[in-house]
């Protein structure tokens, strides 16, 4: 294995309200949803700021990165590939099969495809890091499915979606170069000329990320807030979507020579979506009801992810 990223992490060399205030993701997560179930107005208000916001956590992905990370990732090893495999493969076919067994209407199908089809979060770094995981790896396997993700996120939709609803790829391929791509490459190029300190990349960034991801799932709340009387159904897809990820990355990638750090990696990897560049597609593109799955989607994987980070953390203390 010779997965390289330039974040090196050392979480006793982080003072204790960063780490109190990273280990607290899930309560950040919620309070957004708060906002935006007691506040729709307000929170909708940010709508036309969510490519934006989203384009900034990229950016921030593209700070952790140089160059030479991108170029290493050819010397990455089985376990990245299999994990992008994974990604790839289970969460996209995953949500078409779960939405056909539950019969979802039209457009809440589209909309859980939509998130099986976008590349992993930038959360899962995070949760990656407080679930003492690989994040060499976790950062890794971001990177080739966010690269991956301008051809891959819009020919998957297009599969999968099109027998019921007329979709263009090429727009949908221009939004993830937009809000994924550009940003990534834009923070690498920034990199080359920029070289903070370490505790940027470990305290501060995760940080700015979780705060961002909250008030996205805020806003995404507040903008379906009215379209939330189907979350019953689509909570029970979006739970099982989750748990199939996290499931299968982790029981996919038990070859024999993955740790078991790597293989609660991949588990976050796949499980966790970008589920706010879902939303963005499906605002964009098809309208508020098909990101209904995104919106419920990005509270759940959230929760559910720091949650498993934890217990897993709390595995490792006793091992």
């Amino acid at each position: 294995m010779n997965t390289h990223s330039s974040i090196k992490v050392n979480a006793s060399d982080l003072p204790p309200w960063l780490k109190l205030i990273q280990d607290g993701f899930v309560v950040w997560v919620l309070l957004g949803a708060a906002w935006g179930w007691l506040a729709p107005e307000s929170a909708a208000s940010g709508k036309t700021w969510i490519p934006e916001a989203l384009a900034a956590v990229m950016l921030g992905m593209g700070l952790t990165l140089t160059h030479h990370d991108v170029l290493n990732l050819r010397y990455s090893g089985r376990i990245l590939m299999v994990g992008v495999a994974l990604q790839y493969l289970v969460m996209p076919l995953g949500a078409w099969i779960i939405a056909m067994v539950l019969g979802l209407p039209k457009l809440l199908a589209l909309g859980l495809i939509l998130v099986g089809t976008c590349p992993g979060g930038t959360a899962s770094n995070v949760v990656a890091y407080l679930a003492r995981g690989d994040v060499a790896l976790s950062v890794g396997m971001t990177t080739v499915s966010t690269l991956l993700s301008p051809i891959l996120t819009p020919m998957w939709i297009w599969i999968l979606a099109s027998t019921w609803i007329s979709i263009d790829p090429l727009p949908l391929l221009w939004t993830v170069m937009k809000i994924v791509l550009l940003p990534v490459v834009l923070g690498i190029i920034v990199r080359r000329f920029w070289q903070p300190g370490p505790w940027l990349f470990e305290g501060m960034l995760p940080i700015l990320s979780m705060m961002i991801i909250a008030w996205i799932v805020g806003v995404i709340v507040g903008l379906n807030h009215d379209h939330l009387n189907v979350a019953g159904v689509v909570l029970i897809a979006v739970i099982a979507h989750n748990a199939l990820g996290l499931s299968l990355g982790y029981w996919g990638s038990g070859f024999k020579k993955a740790t078991n750090q790597q293989r609660r990696t991949v588990a976050i990897e796949v499980g966790m979506q970008n589920s706010g560049l879902a939303v963005a597609l499906a605002i964009a593109h098809f309208g508020p009801m098909a990101a209904v799955p995104g919106a419920i989607f990005s509270i759940w994987h959230n929760v559910t992810g720091p949650l498993l980070a934890s217990v897993w953390r709390r595995m490792q203390k006793t091992e």
